[in-house]
């Protein structure tokens, strides 16, 4: 790698404020925030809105669609030409 043109990678804590979950990873991303994390030491913090604690394909919240449904309905409502 040429020294001087990559962005420093460094850790970083990205926090999921909707399910209260945290997790300190490596990354390139720049915050102006700080949090001090459980070892002591203060790092970057990057609030997201979705992480694998709120999505729910990964919490097993997720919704089943009745396609074959909306279709009869839709033949119903409309007729098929």
């Amino acid at each position: 790698m040429k020294p001087g043109i990559h962005p420093q990678y460094r850790p970083v804590v990205f926090r999921d404020r909707a399910a209260d979950f945290a997790f300190l990873t490596r990354s390139t991303a720049t915050s102006e925030r700080t949090v001090e994390w459980e070892d002591g030491k203060t790092y970057p913090v990057i609030d997201v809105e979705v992480s694998s604690a709120s999505h729910p394909f990964y919490t097993g919240r997720t919704r089943v669609l009745d396609t074959a449904g909306r279709v009869e309905r839709f033949e119903r409502r409309y007729g098929r030409r």
